[in-house]
């Protein structure tokens, strides 16, 4: 079958419609005009990947300055080379986070790729800039990174959900691992400027861990919330 073909069969369709009665297009426009509000529109794209940006590393900083800045004093500086690599990778994660939050935007990274890129990334960055290969109180020590990471990934999350709660998320899921790898990027980036255990396994293990983790948490949640609507939809 034709293209040609099967525009005359729509339009033939089309034509056997009758007109809808204006009394009923009336009615229906008075019944939905009271609900209807006026919708601010969303800043620009750039202005909202900049503004999470600035969420995420302000975040970062303040709590490693309420806590204290050991590790990045403890740093040479070619160690100072983690901070680039988290600066990057924020960036592209606030990027797809803000595309995630805009329906029809272009979306140069999708965010399960953005989440994989930082973990491999840190994964490969870490043994190259850190050589200590000591185990000291692994498990102990390694929890209290990983809590304080998300503890402060959370603030991050929550933050850029407030400026983005005006957007729509076509993909609740693909917003989520965006919205988690950007929260955790921050968390990982305050441990950096705080922790001073630089011993190899704690950096690949507990450090690295926040931003999956981080991520993983955020979709559980988001998943739990369309379980709950969809509940409540069928009621």
């Amino acid at each position: 079958m034709r293209d040609g073909e099967i525009d005359d069969i729509l339009k033939k369709a089309a034509q056997a419609q009758p007109d809808p009665d204006p009394a009923l297009l009336d009615k229906i426009v008075a019944s939905i005009r009271p609900n209807m509000r006026q919708v601010r529109p969303l800043p620009p794209a750039w202005v909202l990947r900049f503004t999470l940006m600035a969420i995420c590393i302000g975040i970062a900083i303040a709590g490693a300055a309420r806590l204290g800045f050991f590790g990045m004093h403890a740093m040479n500086d070619t160690q100072k080379l983690i901070f680039p690599a988290l600066a990057g990778f924020i960036t592209v994660a606030a990027a797809a986070w803000a595309a995630e939050m805009i329906p029809g935007s272009k979306r140069h990274h999708a965010p399960w790729n953005v989440l994989c890129a930082a973990t491999f990334t840190l994964f490969a960055l870490f043994p190259t800039l850190f050589h200590d290969h000591h185990t000291e109180s692994f498990v102990r020590a390694g929890l209290a990174c990983l809590t304080t990471g998300i503890l402060h990934a959370i603030p991050i999350a929550l933050a850029g959900w407030w400026m983005l709660r005006r957007g729509f998320a076509v993909n609740p899921t693909g917003a989520a691992l965006a919205a988690g790898s950007l929260a955790g990027l921050g968390g990982i980036s305050m441990l950096e400027l705080h922790c001073p255990n630089f011993q190899l396994m704690h950096l690949l293990v507990w450090h690295t861990a926040v931003v999956p983790v981080s991520a993983a948490i955020a979709v559980l949640l988001t998943k739990l919330v369309q379980v709950r609507r969809a509940q409540v939809d069928t009621r």
